[in-house]
């Protein structure tokens, strides 16, 4: 199964912009800049994106989690902090914080704790984070 998403960007970096687009339409031209992602700007910006993608899939994966241990999980809330630090290297993300907060009858601390550590280690974005990206790159003349 392959999903797709395409980025646009025209200009420089600070004076530039760009829309990002996704297969399913959700995205359509949603804007982002240089000034979405480290000042005050109307749009969006990677590293929310991936903050999106990962609290999704964390939460998807943690409800799969629960229902193979016989719980149903009335709500899962996940929320997903990026932090992008400039380093030696550039900016960088450096950290992301997961915070949960479940609603799951019948469940004790300790076998929710368990379902949320399977979750982190089985989650495909958060396995993806840490596995190389393979690339095609040409030139238009």
């Amino acid at each position: 199964m392959n999903r797709n998403a395409s980025a646009i960007w025209k200009g420089t970096l600070h004076e530039g912009e760009g829309t990002l687009t996704t297969e399913s339409g959700v995205l359509s031209e949603t804007q982002y800049s240089y000034r979405t992602r480290f000042a005050e700007g109307i749009g969006t910006n990677p590293d929310e994106l991936i903050a999106a993608s990962l609290g999704g899939c964390f939460s998807m994966a943690l409800s799969n989690e629960l229902g193979l241990s016989g719980f149903h999980p009335k709500s899962i809330e996940t929320t997903a902090t990026t932090t992008l630090e400039d380093l030696a290297a550039g900016w960088t993300l450096t950290h992301v914080q997961l915070d949960v907060r479940a609603n799951v009858p019948d469940a004790s601390q300790a076998r929710f704790m368990d379902a949320a550590l399977a979750a982190k280690a089985n989650c495909p974005i958060a396995r993806l984070l840490k596995t190389n990206i393979s690339m095609t790159a040409s030139l238009a003349l």
